[in-house]
């Protein structure tokens, strides 16, 4: 069934200069709309050292950083692949990109030297920024790219040449389907995809989240997710700037700094295992949480049992919503209105959500296959890769998912898994070919298979399946998965690396010789309870 858009709007919320189907022509830079007339209303707040910088004061830095960018990538459409860590010059590096006319390419803090190879190469960057403290590790990663540093201290190359420069005050005008950002999703077959992302996608989006979450004056965003993906860039920090609202902008989750600061916030947004948490503290209470409008999860299902005690010790229902690279968010519960634990609520005003099959016939209310769906601003494409765009797609045009799930005759979509292999692990995708790639290439391994499995913290543990050439003893199984650990570790960002390893006499196979990870899913679903 084709979902109507979600109860309490009826239209998108998005400035329309032009309407074709369902396409928006936007015809402004992204930053525009994001720091439009800045001013000195409390923008970016460190809740450690309880410094605050203004809505102008990064406005100014970010054409401070333009200036320095365009030295060296001087053609507007250059990218910038960017890896540092959390801090109010990485926001104003953001939005430096978006000024210039410069796509804007972030990239996950914990990826390895191996990683930022590939990414760097294949999307042809004109610059690499990374911290300084890994500038040496790095700097042969980023081939012909210039490299420049940024620390979370001021220190740094970039930050050096952006100090004493004539600013570039000037906005880049951009076109709606000019790419703003690319954003890497792996994908099954190994290879990561550079999603590329729209101004008038990533703007139509937040813009309307901004109205269906009900941005009020005065709202205050308590900001705890990385900026490096679509959750803490696109979904917490445009929808809080659109507001003018102030960001309590925390370096990392941290249960004391939450607790902490939770009095002085009204918006939080996280994913399960935060919130997981936070149930475990017992200072966890409905008089902590009395300031509070809203309390959002995703990036991975959050159990109806962590709702209902969520609600209990908070006096808030989460709200769930539902969204991924490619098209930013797609579902919410409702702000006003039932929100039902294991769902993901309804389709976003102006996106269209149907379950379909492969052909893209669609199935009858309650009946399960792919969600595939038609946003007001469909993602451009992958990077270089036209075949996979177009494998993403249906014949008659709908982008498809690869998430199994349902909707009701209201429209209420429930999911019931993934169509790929995909882990969410502490909030974070992981697809296990990459990893499988790495262990199989470890001697003595026959073949490998990687499946995630229930873990009371991260929502899904990655554990890794392996057979081996030979029988093992318990002394050569250890050292054995010991070198898997080393291999893992030296070649995979960090929440990548299983969290158990197996040594199995033969994995399931299928009549078709399939392995089937369904089966070792079930085996070893106890193995962290």
């Amino acid at each position: 069934m084709v979902a109507p858009i979600a109860p309490g709007l009826t239209t998108p919320t998005v400035r329309v200069l032009a309407t074709c189907g369902v396409c928006y022509t936007v015809a402004v830079n992204l930053y525009t709309r994001l720091l439009a007339e800045p001013d000195n209303r409390p923008f970016l707040t460190d809740p450690v050292s309880h410094t605050t910088l203004s809505y102008q004061d990064v406005a100014d830095r970010s054409a401070q950083l333009s200036a320095a960018l365009r030295a060296h990538a001087p053609q507007i459409g250059d990218r910038v692949v960017v890896q540092v860590d959390k801090c109010p010059d990485a926001v104003a590096l953001y939005l430096a990109c978006l000024r210039s006319g410069l796509i804007y390419v972030p990239v996950n803090t914990a990826y390895t030297a191996t990683e930022i190879e590939f990414f760097v190469s294949d999307i042809s960057a004109a610059v690499f920024v990374c911290d300084p403290g890994r500038e040496d590790e790095l700097s042969a990663a980023a081939g012909s790219a210039t490299v420049l540093t940024m620390g979370t201290d001021g220190s740094g190359t970039l930050l050096d040449q952006s100090d004493g420069i004539a600013p570039f005050d000037a906005v880049v005008e951009r076109d709606d389907q000019d790419v703003a950002c690319v954003v890497y999703t792996s994908g099954t077959t190994g290879r990561s995809k550079g999603a590329m992302l729209s101004h008038a996608s990533i703007l139509a989006n937040s813009e309307t989240l901004h109205a269906y979450w009900g941005y009020v004056e005065g709202d205050v965003l308590l900001h705890n997710l990385p900026i490096f993906h679509v959750h803490g860039l696109f979904v917490a920090l445009n929808t809080a700037m659109i507001n003018r609202s102030e960001v309590i902008f925390a370096p990392r989750f941290d249960v004391e700094l939450v607790l902490a600061n939770l009095p002085r916030a009204s918006v939080m947004m996280g994913v399960p295992t935060h919130y997981i948490r936070l149930l475990a503290d017992d200072r966890f209470t409905p008089e902590l949480c009395s300031g509070m409008r809203l309390f959002t999860s995703g990036s991975a299902p959050m159990t109806a049992p962590v709702m209902e005690e969520f609600a209990a010790r908070s006096g808030h229902r989460l709200v769930e919503r539902y969204g991924m690279s490619e098209t930013l968010i797609l579902t919410s519960n409702p702000l006003d209105g039932e929100r039902v634990a294991g769902t993901v609520g309804f389709a976003l005003p102006g996106c269209a959500l149907r379950i379909g099959n492969e052909q893209g016939v669609e199935q009858a209310p309650g009946a399960e296959g792919e969600v595939q769906v038609r946003p007001p601003q469909p993602f451009l494409g992958y990077w270089d890769l036209p075949d996979k765009t177009a494998e993403s797609f249906t014949p008659d045009g709908w982008f498809r998912t690869g998430d199994v799930g349902t909707a009701d005759e209201s429209g209420r979509v429930t999911l019931a898994g993934r169509a790929s292999d995909m882990i969410i692990s502490g909030g974070y995708n992981v697809y296990p070919k990459e990893i499988e790639l790495v262990l199989d290439d470890v001697d003595g391994v026959g073949e490998s298979a990687v499946v995630g499995v229930p873990h009371p913290d991260f929502g899904e543990g990655v554990v890794a399946v392996v057979t081996t050439e030979t029988s093992l003893d318990a002394e050569a199984e250890a050292a054995l998965f010991a070198q898997l650990d080393e291999a893992c570790r030296s070649s995979l960002a960090r929440f990548k690396n299983p969290k158990h390893y197996v040594v199995v006499p033969e994995l399931p196979r299928n009549a078709m010789a399939k392995i089937q990870k369904k089966q070792l899913r079930e085996q070893f679903a106890d193995l962290f309870s």
